[in-house]
């Protein structure tokens, strides 16, 4: 049960937009995240109810609500109530374009950089399940 923390830094939320629990994921707004995969700006450090100010670590290791459980070393994402899960791996679904294809061979240039599933960081102890509290390092 990880309670220990090296934050390096917090954001501070002075209102939030809506309630948050804490050790939960938040996004830009100060809104708890309600979509698995979902781009996230921090770890909330205590339960906020809606107009309260709270803080959130953006950068260093934190105390994060596990979804489900993983593996120590395992890169994390939100799930959709805000909780850290395994990340996908990325992989190339079933069906998928043949290697014989113009994109595959290059002659198609691929845009963009986000990717559909944000990861939060790397858990630094393994978790047995949903609704433990582990120490996760946040990446950028």
């Amino acid at each position: 049960m990880g309670q220990q923390a090296r934050s390096i830094f917090n954001l501070s939320f002075p209102a939030a937009p809506s309630a948050v629990a804490a050790f939960r994921g938040v996004d830009f707004t100060g809104a708890q995240i309600t979509v698995a995969g979902a781009k996230c700006a921090g770890i909330s450090q205590r339960a906020a109810a809606i107009g309260q100010s709270f803080e959130a670590t953006t950068l260093g290791s934190t105390t994060c609500e596990t979804g489900a459980a993983f593996a120590a070393g395992v890169p994390l994402a939100m799930d959709a109530s805000g909780r850290v899960v395994a990340a996908a791996t990325l992989a190339i679904a079933a069906g998928a374009t043949a290697m014989t294809s113009a994109a595959a061979n290059g002659a198609t240039d691929l845009t963009g950089g986000v990717l559909p599933q944000w990861v939060v960081g790397d858990s630094l102890e393994a978790a047995a399940g949903a609704g433990l509290f582990v120490e996760v390092l946040l990446s950028r």
